[in-house]
Formats: C-alpha cells, structure tokens, sequence
C-alpha cells in the first residue's frame, strides 16, 4: 500500500467511525428480528416490509465492510501543525494557471474525516490533491485534469484545519 492509498484520520475521525461502527454492528439484531417479523406476514413476492428490511440489511452490511477496511488501513494520527505546506489535514488556498484571482480554497483529506465542515474536500489522492500534496507555499505543480488537459496550479496558502 503506497501513502496516497493510506486514509489519514485524526483520533477524533477514528473514534467517531469506531462509534458508527459498533453502533451498526449492534443494530444487526435488529434488522434481522425486522426482517423475520415481515417473513411471516406472508407470501414474500409482495412483502414491501420484507423486502425494504432485507434492503436495509444490505446496505447497513455494505457500511460495515467499509468502516472496517477504512479503519483497518487507516493511519491515525494528529493532525498537522504546521503552516506553510500542503498536508493531509490542511486548508489550503491555491490559484490555478497565471491568474492569480482564480482562486480556490479547499481542506486535504478523505470524507469521513471533512463530515462537520463546510468546506470543499479534496482527497489526497486525487488528482489536484496529489499535485499539491507536500507544496510549500508559493510553488507551482501541474496535473491532468480527465479531459487530458494539463493544469498548473499554485499553492497560496497552507493552514492547519481547526474543527
């Protein structure tokens, strides 16, 4: 596994999905006594009960999985302190080509650890986020965006996220 395909979480990201995790665990008693309660309301060709439950299950089965690959991988730690480069855990301002008042100011990290801001997220490995990542302020990097086209942009400024 290289760094790019490493989730970063700060312990407070972990815990939270460590509680969303154990929480959905202990649910699947319940969705299971749900789903044997609409079983015997009859024939389950026409049980929207039945087959709502079943499709919860699923899907509360597929967020466990999730939640537990994520939180296996994950590397835990603070989140950084410093200002100045590009690290998972900033915010960061950048300004795209030669037009230095095309900016935009994103944070760098995954999902699950952007859930209480309103902040757009880049993720480290994606595309802009990869160019930028470890930028110290007032450098250039370029990228392919999906057209193809190569983009330049530069690093404005990096400052640790406060919550």
């Amino acid at each position: 596994m290289t760094d790019a395909d490493v989730t970063w979480l700060t312990p407070e990201s972990a815990q939270r999905l460590k509680d969303e995790l154990d929480a959905l665990i202990a649910n699947r008693e319940v969705i299971a006594a749900e789903i044997n309660e609409r079983r015997e309301e009859g024939d389950l060709k026409e049980n929207g009960g039945y087959h709502a439950a079943r499709e919860e299950q699923g899907q509360q089965e597929a967020r466990i999985r999730q939640l537990q690959a994520l939180l296996k991988d994950a590397q835990i730690g603070e989140a950084p302190t410093q200002s100045g480069i590009a690290l998972p855990g900033t915010v960061v301002t950048i300004y795209i080509g030669d037009d230095k008042t095309n900016t935009k100011t994103f944070l760098i990290a995954t999902r699950e650890e952007s859930v209480a801001t309103d902040l757009e997220v880049f993720s480290p490995s994606s595309p802009i986020g990869a160019a930028i990542l470890d930028a110290k302020v007032g450098e250039s990097r370029s990228y392919l965006v999906p057209s193809g086209a190569e983009l330049t942009v530069t690093l404005v400024s990096a400052e640790p996220y406060q919550h």
